[in-house]
């Protein structure tokens, strides 16, 4: 009965914890089509990133160096969105260590 009622806070803080996605899409695009775009659009800015790699930048300005750390930390934000992954909230992954040990 006491467990029961542990496992029952833990269930409902667990679900407080689950996050909701809330933009709107107004687009008629399948994930499938909407994936290959994305996939498109990183192999484009991963070729620009190996682009800059591969240039020179002893005979670049000291404003085109500031230009180009500018653009590589853009396309290095707009990679690290486009990703994919779980996120889980520090409140979350502590419900489920404590989950591990009451039922453990």
């Amino acid at each position: 009965s006491n467990k029961l009622k542990w496992y029952l806070i833990a269930v409902v803080a667990m679900l407080s914890f689950v996050p909701i996605n809330t933009r709107a899409t107004d687009k008629k695009i399948s994930t499938t089509e909407q994936k290959q775009v994305e996939s498109a659009k990183a192999k484009v800015l991963l070729t620009r990133l190996h682009e800059i790699d591969e240039m020179d930048k002893s005979k670049l300005s000291g404003t085109e160096k500031k230009q180009i750390r500018k653009e590589v930390r853009s396309i290095k934000k707009t990679l690290t969105e486009m990703g994919e992954g779980v996120y889980l909230s520090v409140g979350g992954i502590i419900i489920i260590i404590l989950l591990l040990i009451l039922l453990l």
